[in-house]
């Protein structure tokens, strides 16, 4: 028996598992910080060691990580292992985070109508009080 899929069922379906692997990756704060130390570019792993304050093995294992979910290549220069960030899949993180900034900004625009009014009204009310206000008698000293 077979099973046909639309193949963009099966490209949404991969991004989708690539993205989770990407957000599990980054979830952890030692390698949220290996990330941003490798944003101003290549490293070698014990320059990381040492701006982390972290052991070799402890290093090497969340660059294992980073790599295993394509955030990270690595190269070989004599003894030294040089860690560089791969860009593709945190520019597909970032097309998957613009669907939702669409929906979130589309809800501030209808927060800020509502707030519109609600000023509004609150103004209108506030004028309506001051004008009906009941004028006090000449001979009135209170």
């Amino acid at each position: 028996m077979r099973i046909y899929l639309d193949k963009n069922i099966l490209i949404e379906a991969y991004w989708v598992l690539a993205m989770i692997e990407t957000l599990k990756a980054l979830g952890e704060s030692n390698r949220f910080q290996i990330v941003e130390l490798l944003r101003d570019g290549p490293r070698p792993v014990g320059e990381m060691v040492h701006r982390l304050h972290l052991r070799q093995p402890q290093v090497s294992k969340h660059l294992r990580v980073l790599s295993d979910a394509g955030l990270v290549d690595v190269r070989v220069d004599a003894q030294r292992r040089i860690y560089a960030l791969r860009p593709a899949p945190l520019q597909e993180l970032e097309v998957w985070v613009e669907r939702y900034r669409r929906i979130w900004e589309s809800n501030f625009q209808r927060l800020d109508a509502l707030l519109h009014d609600l000023k509004t009204t609150e103004l209108k009310g506030k004028k309506r009080a001051r004008t009906k206000r009941p004028l006090r008698d000449k001979g009135d000293h209170r």
